[in-house]
């Protein structure tokens, strides 16, 4: 099947598995790659040198081309009050579980758009591809990147921000639809319009030049095959490849995945303090999101207060990203995910063909009846 997407990257399949900052792995990406499909790797929430690491250890896994991921997020101002005022609204839910809170939030990773460390790592390693969340990065950065022969992707929530991309000279776009698990990758999350993925995906095939990519609820071939058919390259799916073994998935994340409430998923900013699409739970329903600290420092303290109940045997203030596909989920191995997603494509296209030489047989039906003759 060749598309923008395979193409560029020499796939078998017009598939990517999302870069899930937290849950993939190097071997799960490899595996993915090794298939015939992109693999991803995040490291937007490590220093430069877990990035090496883990680009290293992709590399020595697969000869296959991978993707790396970075966050492109706007490094906020200092806001001791704003902070203060976090660390105390969750202060009675630290109680439940005989903790404290964090006496001050820290940034706990930079944005790539300040990170020369991290960037001087994608320039000496150069993945075949690296992809940015949250926004652009600097022309000066995209130049960099391009000219050491990497294919780059940015994530879009609207046609605005898809415009942005284009311009900015990016290589592919990423449509993340409303539906998509994990972190929203709108640009502004004060000026989110909550677009589905398929009518996202139109609007960006319809209104850009360079490839499309699908993401959000995307969780078989069908789904991928439909987004094709609405002009997309391919698909990128992350809350598909959750409960594979590659993941680092723990078991109450599996176990939650699998079981009956995991068509209850929500939007929250409660957790890290930006809005991401995960499992309903305790967090999301207990705190104030009125009071929510800044983006990456609120999500020290909800990390810090997820330790806390996790260590009480409590999993309901844990980050379980999921899509609104996730109760579509299969557990099996990344290496078969890909090949029974491929199948699947091949089975809609072929069901597809099958519907259009139907329609077109059907259109010549009594075309040569006596009655469609013309008159003598």
């Amino acid at each position: 099947m060749n598309t923008g997407l395979t193409q560029a990257f020499r796939l078998r399949h017009p598939i990517i598995q999302a870069p899930m900052a937290g849950t993939s792995t190097p071997a799960l990406a490899a595996a993915v790659s090794n298939a015939g499909a992109l693999g991803s790797i995040a490291i937007g929430a490590v220093d430069a040198e877990e990035a090496l690491r883990q680009i290293r250890t992709t590399r020595a896994l697969t000869n296959r081309p991978f993707n790396v991921n970075v966050f492109c997020h706007a490094t906020p101002a200092p806001d001791p009050d704003g902070d203060q005022s976090w660390i105390d609204s969750l202060r009675p839910l630290f109680d439940r579980f005989d903790a404290g809170p964090p006496e001050q939030l820290r940034d706990i990773y930079a944005s790539f758009l300040t990170d020369e460390a991290k960037l001087q790592v994608l320039l000496e390693e150069r993945p075949a591809a690296v992809s940015f969340h949250f926004g652009l990065p600097t022309p000066r950065q995209i130049a960099a990147l391009k000219t050491a022969g990497i294919v780059l992707l940015a994530t879009a929530t609207s046609p605005a921000e898809g415009q942005a991309v284009q311009a900015a000279g990016i290589d592919m776009v990423v449509a993340q639809g409303w539906e998509a698990g994990g972190h929203r990758g709108v640009f502004d999350p004060a000026d989110d319009l909550r677009l589905a993925t398929l009518p996202l995906t139109r609007m960006l095939a319809r209104q850009l030049t360079i490839p499309v990519i699908a993401a959000g609820g995307i969780m078989d071939g069908q789904g991928v095959a439909a987004a094709m058919m609405l002009g997309a390259a391919g698909a990128q799916l992350g809350t598909a490849f959750v409960p594979c073994p590659e993941s680092v998935a723990d078991e109450a994340y599996r176990q939650a995945m699998a079981g009956p409430n995991a068509h209850r998923t929500q939007v929250s900013a409660v957790l890290s303090g930006r809005p991401a699409r995960g499992l309903e739970n305790d967090f999301m329903r207990s705190a104030d999101p009125d009071r929510i600290a800044a983006y990456p420092r609120a999500y020290d303290i909800g990390k810090a207060l997820n330790a806390a109940a996790k260590a009480a045997g409590d999993d309901g203030y844990a980050a379980h990203w999921a899509g609104q596909g996730a109760p579509l989920s299969r557990i099996m191995p990344a290496d078969q995910l890909v090949r029974t997603l491929a199948d699947e494509i091949d089975r809609a296209a072929n069901i597809f063909r099958s519907d259009e030489t139907n329609r077109a047989v059907g259109s010549n039906v009594g075309k040569n009846h006596p009655s469609r003759q013309a008159a003598p």
